[in-house]
């Protein structure tokens, strides 16, 4: 299993789920796939903290 981004700390979370959508991944779905992440429960903590997800930019912003 890779990196737990549901229990690290949310900033740091932002800054490297971003950048690796940015480098690595051309969609959430991609993402979550290839990092083994459920999706719901990334977009949930994500929303519990401020941050929505842009499919149009590809990455996660602040509301």
């Amino acid at each position: 299993m890779g990196t737990n981004y549901l229990v690290m700390d949310i900033n740091i979370a932002y800054s490297m789920i971003n950048m690796k959508l940015r480098d690595f991944y051309s969609s959430l779905d991609d993402f979550c796939e290839g990092e083994e992440v459920e999706k719901d429960d990334l977009l949930a903590r994500f929303n519990d903290n401020g941050y929505i997800y842009n499919d149009k930019t590809n990455q996660f912003i602040y509301k």
